[in-house]
């Protein structure tokens, strides 16, 4: 045997442990939680036989496909903008950029309520011209807008990334050919990044389904699936109807990657 063979071996035994202590466990015992209510086995339909619930995934689902549109067309915008143009404050304008990656989803909420709260900067500049109070950070828009301000770095990292590995020949074949820029984005560039979008569109439409802090943070009158699973563990004490819904939310997430992996094969594996 190999000496190499035998280090693998040797980590197998840590590797099985690490699984089974911080994924295995805890999914067994989450799925026997979920059986365990008044319902039984029947809690896991809870999410489409109880009308609350069934409404809390719809609009959880359309936010995080509006998230994740909003994201990739800001993010693919900004991308190309970036990777093909060097000026003055470039460094410091992508430092910018990608600074919320520093921020919890409690600070992202926290800011939107300063710029769109009762007491924000748009409320505030609305009143003073006449115009009524602007107040949109305690609902799905707020929401959205957080999402969005927290996500963006996400994507725009993985399309940078990706634009840059482009071949620049490409496009300059397409325009010697005849093509103009919106023939060559769509029939070049969007292609050529394909892998990298649906990467990136897949963790930012993950990030969305399960994000809590700012969802926490905004949550006067916002009812998304996160909020949810909180509200019936921690207020309710329903921890059946809980774990169902987690189970519900880490396979709709797991799908949607896994459908994202399986379109763009291992250019979603290796952003991921």
């Amino acid at each position: 045997m190999h000496s190499a063979d035998r280090l693998a071996r040797l980590f197998l035994l840590p590797l099985f442990l690490f699984v089974a202590a911080f994924f295995l466990l805890p999914m067994v015992r989450l799925v026997g939680v979920a059986g365990s209510g008044p319902n039984g086995m029947a809690e896991y339909l809870a999410i489409l036989t109880n009308p609350r619930h069934f409404a809390t995934l719809v609009a959880t689902l359309a936010l995080s496909a509006a998230v994740t549109a909003a994201t990739l067309a800001i993010g693919t915008v900004v991308a190309l903008f970036l990777a093909r143009n060097r000026f003055f404050g470039r460094p410091l304008l992508v430092s910018l950029l990608t600074l919320p990656l520093a921020f919890p989803g409690v600070v992202v909420g926290f800011m939107v309520i300063l710029l769109a709260g009762r007491q924000g900067l748009l409320s505030s500049l609305s009143t003073g011209l006449g115009m009524g109070r602007w107040v949109f950070a305690y609902s799905m828009a707020g929401l959205f807008a957080g999402y969005v301000y927290f996500s963006l770095p996400r994507v725009l990292v993985t399309l940078m990334a990706a634009v840059e590995k482009l071949d620049p020949a490409l496009e300059e074949a397409a325009r010697s050919l005849g093509a103009g820029r919106g023939q060559v984005l769509r029939d070049v560039t969007l292609p050529g990044i394909a892998p990298a979008l649906m990467a990136s569109g897949a963790i930012a439409f993950a990030t969305a389904m399960g994000a809590f802090g700012t969802a926490f943070t905004l949550a006067t009158r916002i009812d998304v699936l996160a909020m949810t699973i909180y509200t019936e563990f921690t207020l309710n004490a329903n921890f059946a109807t809980a774990a169902a819904l987690s189970i519900a939310l880490g396979l709709i997430t797991w799908a949607v990657l896994a459908l994202a992996r399986n379109l763009a094969g291992s250019g979603v594996a290796a952003a991921g």
